[in-house]
């Protein structure tokens, strides 16, 4: 993991080096309702979004991530700003949100709050596509 808060110049706030310094809901959820998992190729980072779910509420969230100070953090403000949340008020929470709660970030940045955004997506995305599943095999019909 690459420390970027070393260069010159101060490139992250303090929001920004709080989150990756003390990171918040780190860990893995074994029994997930929903996991998701991006990555960006080109710069290595990897992150996994793992949410618990009662209700149509996100009762219970935490990630890991293998990568810079900025995808730390954004993953970390990331599941501050959707636990609590019902799956539709989370699926509005944006990199462009994520990045203010964080004070911004350098433009070079930008697409580690648009890997956050992709993660919580796509652990809701499993988790809905779960629940289709279990219905199906219930024989349920959907609404």
């Amino acid at each position: 993991m690459s420390d970027d808060s070393k260069k010159p110049g101060g490139l992250y706030t303090p929001e920004v080096m709080d989150h990756f310094r003390n990171p918040r809901h780190w860990g893995k959820i074994e029994d997930a309702d929903g996991i998701g998992k991006v990555g960006n190729p080109i710069c290595g980072d990897v992150m996994w979004i793992y949410i618990k779910v009662e209700d149509n509420r996100i009762v219970d969230i935490s990630f890991e991530t293998f990568g810079c100070v900025a995808a730390i953090a954004t993953s970390s403000v990331a599941t501050d700003l959707i636990i609590g949340k019902t799956i539709e008020e989370a699926l509005k929470v944006t990199n462009k949100i994520v990045a203010e709660k964080l004070g911004g970030l350098p433009p070079i940045k930008m697409h580690c709050s648009l890997l956050a955004e992709e993660g919580i997506k796509a652990a809701i995305e499993d988790y809905l596509g779960k629940q289709e599943s279990s219905s199906e095999e219930s024989g349920i019909p959907d609404d």
